[in-house]
């Protein structure tokens, strides 16, 4: 793929121009990748985003992983009111902490994942436990049966998206994981939204043949607070679009611990990730997983320390996969639900061979495992 085709396409426009632009960054021969922006090497595009460093102390910033905010870098789109990028803001040594919750902790009931579509419940209690020597063996070879983590897809936590009516409903509810919240209050608090309140996430697992469909957020009753995104792992392309599918997005890396906040205008963009990408260091894991956390944690930190067995599983889990956060809060303060009749209530999500298309109408998503 040259740059100048991903040029012209998002010059062209019409119709389905997003659909277009996701099928070439789809390609696995796309090697030239000149027109993805970078935003540890920002171009013409990119500026500058003032942060709100007073809403976070450093000893919040600290307990929730993070560097203070008076370090981070942000910046914006020109085009994209509201988006925000914030590049690796992690202390070092904490976002082993986000990817061990997120592949030993989080899965675990009550919270609900797309193993639970076709797996007896008692199966799927313990994905760690029953993964992590077969993780931990596991060679190079394609040939080899894959784990149960591996066969992970989603997580939601939370309001449980019910992926058949597209809605979030009052009973199916689960506590919010305390530590995940506390991370989302500060860096939402960072970005100008305080009082947020971490209500749903849905977790994204992907492997080096993934992909997510294009889709808007929207299934929110509250769009006037943002979508945080957490990124760990390998890295990605994604593609932010406009209010309509017609409009061609713009291409940017995600790298392991960047975070994203669409908010305002940003917040109801078509968005999608074509594709996972090595991390561009070369290395097996990317450089700043390779750290060890500080044996000095804050007093109140939610970070915890990880045993050397829990991190060898995930590292090699790592070695091909990338793992999303995408946070939200669902329902203003004092809003409520409105009143359904005959609402599935269970939360399901679509069966394992409806993989989300980029082609596909449907506006929410399930991240497709179709090379």
């Amino acid at each position: 793929m040259a740059a100048g085709a991903a040029a012209a396409l998002t010059r062209e426009g019409g119709e389905d121009a997003f659909r277009r632009l996701f099928r070439l960054y789809r390609q696995r021969d796309a090697s030239d990748l000149r027109g993805v922006v970078d935003f540890s090497v920002p171009g013409s595009q990119v500026f500058r985003s003032q942060l709100s460093i007073s809403s976070v102390s450093d000893q919040d910033a600290s307990r929730a992983g993070l560097r203070p905010v008076s370090q981070w870098k942000a910046y914006g789109l020109n085009g994209y009111p509201g988006f925000i990028f914030i590049p690796n803001p992690f202390l070092p040594g904490c976002q082993r902490h986000w990817v061990k919750q997120c592949l030993k902790l989080y899965p675990q009931k009550p919270n609900v994942c797309n193993l639970d579509l076709h797996m007896a419940p008692e199966k799927t209690i313990d994905l760690w436990g029953q993964s992590k020597e077969q993780l931990r063996m596991k060679g190079a070879s394609k040939r080899e049966p894959r784990s149960l983590l591996e066969k992970l897809r989603w997580v939601t936590l939370g309001y449980h998206y019910n992926w058949d009516t597209k809605k979030y409903s009052a009973n199916h509810h689960t506590p919010f994981p305390s530590d995940l919240a506390f991370l989302s209050e500060q860096v939402a608090a960072a970005c100008g939204f305080q009082g947020f309140q971490a209500q749903a996430g849905i977790l994204n697992y992907y492997h080096f043949d993934s992909s997510l469909g294009i889709h808007v957020d929207e299934s929110e009753l509250d769009h006037s607070r943002p979508l945080l995104s957490f990124s760990f792992g390998q890295s990605s392309i994604f593609l932010l679009g406009g209010r309509k599918r017609e409009e061609a997005p713009t291409a940017m890396f995600m790298h392991s611990g960047d975070i994203m906040v669409m908010s305002g205008f940003s917040r109801l963009l078509y968005h999608a990730v074509p594709r996972v990408l090595p991390n561009p260091e070369g290395t097996t894991l990317p450089l700043c997983l390779d750290q060890a956390l500080s044996s000095d944690l804050p007093v109140g930190s939610v970070i915890e320390h990880s045993s050397d067995e829990d991190w060898q599983v995930c590292a090699k889990y790592l070695q091909s996969s990338r793992i999303n956060m995408t946070i939200r809060q669902v329902l203003a303060e004092g809003q409520k639900f409105p009143e359904e009749s005959g609402t599935n209530t269970k939360g399901q999500a679509p069966s394992e061979n409806s993989h989300h298309q980029e082609k596909s109408s449907a506006k929410r998503r399930k991240p497709n495992t179709d090379s």
